[in-house]
């Protein structure tokens, strides 16, 4: 019998690892979101070890979270030990090695920094620089973050703000159940300052419309809140809704 034509002129092995990875298990396990961007443009500049480590680390730990916005804790990181284990290194001890790689995700902006002085000493937050991170951040600078006196999450939102919900029905118009989904998607993609300031604005323009709110904080998304000082993504906006390509 002839060989297969496929495997002529190749040789196949197969090899398994004794003592390495033994592989992923059957049936569903849960799965760490990380964002295309992630691939495209922090990949292919990270050349660090450690950093690359921690800010995989950084995805892992803050999507096991559930809080409106997610911090990671120094103290928290130090006290990881097989996080410390895997930094390790003959040349350098755990902790300083996580300092580095911290310092290096820092400056390259995939992490943010926050340090607040508590009764028993100072704490080290990082935020991932995302709008929700840069939120949170500006939010520990206006000093809007107070501690809220629980060991595992030291750090809490004290400034009391409307519902969105009941924003929405005072400003906009009657709560129905096709616009309360639509603030339910907003509330996950979204930080509540945000929403508030596009309802603020549509209400400044008298567009009274959820697409017209949706437009800005889409534009912010794409373009970046900073970047809209002079308010120019609301005019965006109002051609986009009048021309009818977020119509009702």
């Amino acid at each position: 019998m002839g060989s297969d034509p496929s495997t002529r002129g190749y040789k196949i092995r197969s090899m398994k690892s004794q003592t390495g990875f033994p592989g992923f298990p059957e049936g569903k396990f849960k799965l760490t979101p990380i964002p295309n961007l992630f691939f495209s443009e922090l990949l292919p500049a990270i050349d660090h070890l450690g950093e690359m480590k921690i800010t995989l680390y950084a995805f892992w730990a803050l999507a096991k979270r559930e809080s409106q916005f997610l911090y990671l804790r120094r103290g928290e990181m130090v006290s990881d030990q097989i996080l410390l284990d895997s930094l390790s290194s003959p040349n350098i001890q755990p902790v300083d090695a996580l300092d580095d790689a911290l310092e290096r995700a820092v400056a390259r902006g995939t992490l943010l920094q926050a340090s607040i002085d508590f009764e028993d000493g100072t704490e080290t937050f990082f935020f991932l620089n995302t709008p929700k991170g840069r939120a949170a951040l500006e939010g520990i600078q206006r000093g809007e973050w107070l501690p809220s006196g629980e060991g595992d999450r030291p750090l809490e939102l004290k400034i009391e703000r409307p519902n969105i919900y009941i924003l929405y029905e005072q400003n906009i118009g009657p709560l129905t159940p096709m616009i309360a989904e639509r603030l339910r998607e907003a509330e996950a993609d979204y930080p509540p300052t945000w929403i508030e300031e596009a309802i603020g604005i549509a209400v400044e323009n008298n567009v009274r419309k959820w697409r017209y709110i949706e437009a800005i904080l889409e534009d912010w998304r794409t373009r970046g809140r900073d970047a809209q000082e002079d308010r120019g993504d609301t005019e965006k906006a109002r051609r986009r809704y009048l021309k009818g390509e977020l119509g009702d």
